[in-house]
C-alpha cells in the first residue's frame, strides 16, 4: 500500500473545495489576516473550505520555532514573525505559495495524517513533471537528489486553530534562489535549494497551478 493510499480515505472529502488564484502578489500581512478571517468563518459552518494560491514579493518569514542566528542578512528583505510552525523560509516572486483551509474536523482530527497529506500532495505534483521528490523522517518538506546532495524543492508550514488548518506549502517553480541565502532555511544548513527550471525542466506558474489542482483532488476530494 502506498503512503497515498494510507492517508487518502482518512483525508478525503466529497465537499468541494474552493480554489483560488491570485492574480497579483499579495502582501505578507494582507495574506494572515485573510487567513485569520477564512479560517473562522470556515470553523463555525459559514464558508466552504478553500485553497489560495498566492505569491508574494520578497519578504522571510519566522515560525515559531525560528532562531534568531538563522536570519543572516536581517536588512535584506521585510522579515515577518509568522504563526506557523517551523523556522525560517523565504516566500517570493516564482514560487507557488499554497495557502490551504480545510476543516479537519471532517477529515480526522490528525495533524500528523494531515502533514502526510500536504507532503504527498507535493510529491505528487513534482511526480507530473518526472521528478522524483521524497519526504524525510528528519526534516520537513519535500527533497530531491541531486548526487551525493540533497535539495529542497518544497516547504511545509501550518498553523490549526479550532482544527481548521491555515498557513500551507510552498513550492519553488522559478524563483531567484539566491534569495535563500540570507537565511538559514528551515533551520538546516546541510542542504541546498532547487526549482523545477533550476533542474532543467521549464515549468511555468500556470503549468505548476494545474499539477497542483489534480494532485490535490486525489488526496483531499474535489475542488471548484
Amino acid at each position: 500500500m502506498t503512503v497515498r493510499d494510507a492517508i487518502r480515505p482518512q483525508l478525503y472529502s466529497h465537499l468541494p473545495v474552493a480554489w483560488e488564484i491570485a492574480a497579483q502578489p499579495v502582501a505578507y500581512p494582507d495574506a494572515v489576516a485573510r487567513m485569520e478571517r477564512e479560517a473562522e468563518t470556515i470553523a463555525r459552518g459559514e464558508a466552504p473550505e478553500r485553497v489560495w494560491l498566492v505569491e508574494h514579493p520578497p519578504l522571510y518569514t519566522a515560525g515559531t520555532s525560528a532562531r534568531d542566528k538563522d536570519l543572516i542578512a536581517p536588512d535584506r528583505f521585510p522579515v515577518y514573525r509568522s504563526g506557523r510552525g517551523g523556522q525560517f523560509t523565504y516566500h517570493g516572486p516564482g514560487q507557488r505559495v499554497a495557502y490551504v483551509m480545510l476543516d479537519l474536523n471532517h477529515r480526522g482530527r490528525d495533524v500528523r495524517a494531515y502533514v502526510t497529506g500536504l507532503e504527498q500532495w507535493l510529491i505528487d505534483t513534482l511526480a507530473s513533471f518526472n521528478v522524483m521528490a521524497e519526504r524525510r523522517e528528519d526534516r520537513v518538506g519535500v527533497w530531491v537528489r541531486r548526487g551525493e546532495r540533497e535539495d529542497k524543492i518544497a516547504a511545509i508550514g501550518i498553523r490549526v486553530r479550532r482544527w481548521v488548518s491555515f498557513h500551507g506549502v510552498s513550492l519553488n517553480v522559478d524563483p531567484d534562489l539566491s534569495h535563500f541565502s540570507g537565511i538559514v532555511p528551515c533551520g538546516i544548513s546541510e542542504h541546498g535549494v532547487t526549482s523545477l527550471v533550476d533542474l532543467g525542466l521549464p515549468v511555468t506558474m500556470a503549468d505548476a497551478d494545474v499539477a497542483l489542482k489534480v494532485s490535490f483532488g486525489k488526496i483531499f476530494g474535489p475542488v471548484q
